[in-house]
């Protein structure tokens, strides 16, 4: 006696159909916290937001948390510092010498500094973690780098 057995890839349209999937528009809540349970963003209490996946919306962890969900499902989970905004690098950890920062400007340690290029085509935001009476020491790591984040998200529609 054989047995069928039916067999149907994950990736096709049909086994897609009404789940969050690249190019699909979703509508959700959602929250971001540390791991102590401080919020980041949390918008668990208000109107849905609406993305769509894989448009840069989003970062590519949180999506592939809600890869293959459907309305009316729910994530939460914690994703470590690779899957959410990368690890701390050292390498963006920059001593400036004082005299490059404006006179009027009062400097003080966790003082955000949006740094631009002459063109003022690119700018990037700096943390200040020091300063000395020659150099202020800024990190240019995104504020978040390094952290095991808590994600949290419920689907209320897929399109």
């Amino acid at each position: 006696m054989s047995e069928r057995i039916r067999v149907q890839q994950l990736d096709t349209p049909a086994a897609l159909e009404g789940k969050v999937a690249p190019g699909r528009r979703v509508s959700l809540n959602f929250a971001l916290s540390l791991e102590s349970g401080e919020d980041i963003e949390n918008n668990l209490a208000a109107a849905p937001v609406v993305c769509v996946i894989g448009d840069g919306s989003l970062l590519p962890g949180f999506e592939a948390a809600l890869a293959g969900l459907c309305a009316g499902d729910a994530v939460d989970v914690v994703l470590p510092p690779e899957q959410a905004f990368g690890a701390s690098n050292d390498d963006n950890v920059q001593k400036i010498p004082r005299y490059r920062f404006p006179p009027d400007l009062a400097l003080s340690e966790g003082l955000l500094v949006d740094f631009a290029d002459r063109q003022a085509s690119y700018s990037q935001a700096g943390l200040i973690r020091a300063i000395d009476a020659r150099y202020v020491t800024v990190d240019f790591n995104h504020p978040l780098a390094g952290r095991s984040l808590r994600f949290r998200a419920r689907i209320h529609a897929v399109e």
